[in-house]
């Protein structure tokens, strides 16, 4: 009996995928039926993003997982007509490239880049940075990007601390759990990188009582959630100067709007959600192994527990 895939998506994204799921499918031996529709009470898995028009699953009576294409589930996570398990996306190319992207910017700030690319006045200023050996870098969370990224930062030599929400433990990282963690973290943390999901408990994160606890001067780069931030308590740390930088993927409200006062401040880099994107070719093995296992009774890859968000 064929295995019926629902592909819910935003519609331009079917073109794209379609070729990639296919293959994918066939190199598991699945005989399988992939659309963009079919009557609800026919389908087995559901390839999903929350954009897509599907938001009841009640109708969908035979299905058996809703496999995300997406990272963050914050935004399906809590609806009440899903029932069935949902696995959220983690694959080579997202932690690829959330590694390289987290890797890159570390880098600028700790070597000064921008100094001295905006640097055209004919001034000789020869600041030299400190060795990465001497350089503090805080990942605060440790899931598969937090660790990705923490060991890419170690290898290069950097002095690297992790936190996460409970105990850790990664070769080479000193790794922290809990408030008092947290607490640790954030003092020593000259660069931190923020690699948390959006939860009720990661809410506003960095307010204003946890940025006058780091260092002054620090940098900030938020490639995981624009709710980590209390923007407000941000602007002004920045304004004061106690945080130096803040480089900002991710925001409360995307595209950012226009008004913005993140646009316009002089220590703020606005990149547009492109730390990390999901590949269809990489994200589609994913899936079709996800499929799989449910056809074997294997049990599904990244399963999201529902009590903790993520």
């Amino acid at each position: 009996m064929s295995v019926n895939i629902l592909f819910a998506a935003h519609p331009s994204s079917w073109a794209t995928y379609q070729p990639h799921l296919t293959g994918a499918l066939n190199s598991v031996g699945l005989d399988f039926d992939l659309r963009t529709d079919f009557p609800p009470d026919q389908v087995d898995y559901i390839v999903y993003a929350p954009n897509s028009a599907v938001q009841d699953f009640t109708p969908y009576t035979r299905l058996k997982a809703v496999l995300s294409l997406w990272a963050g589930v914050e935004t399906v996570v809590g609806n009440q007509t899903l029932t069935v398990p949902l696995a959220r996306m983690v694959d080579h190319g997202l932690t690829q490239g959330m590694m390289e992207w987290v890797t890159g910017h570390v880098l600028r700030h700790h070597l000064g880049m921008d100094a001295h690319i905006t640097c055209q006045n004919g001034a000789w200023t020869p600041i030299v940075p400190p060795l990465a050996q001497n350089r503090r870098v805080s990942i605060l969370g440790l899931g598969e990007l937090g660790r990705a990224s923490a060991a890419a930062l170690a290898s290069l030599g950097f002095d690297v601390t992790g936190w996460s929400r409970s105990a850790r433990q990664i070769d080479g990282i000193d790794c922290r759990h809990g408030k008092s963690g947290l607490a640790a973290a954030l003092s020593c943390a000259e660069i931190a990188v923020l690699l948390l999901p959006d939860t009720p408990a990661t809410t506003n994160l960095l307010n204003t009582n946890t940025l006058a606890a780091m260092p002054r001067g620090a940098v900030i780069i938020n490639p995981g959630r624009g709710t980590l931030i209390d923007d407000d308590a941000l602007l002004g740390a920045l304004n004061s100067g106690h945080i130096a930088h803040a480089t900002l993927d991710v925001f409360r409200t995307e595209p950012l709007p226009a008004d913005h006062p993140y646009w316009a401040h002089p220590n703020v880099t606005v990149t547009p959600h492109i730390a990390s994107q999901t590949r269809p070719e990489t994200a589609s093995q994913t899936i079709a192994e996800n499929v799989r296992r449910g056809e074997t009774g294997a049990p599904f890859l990244h399963l999201v527990n529902r009590s903790l968000g993520y």
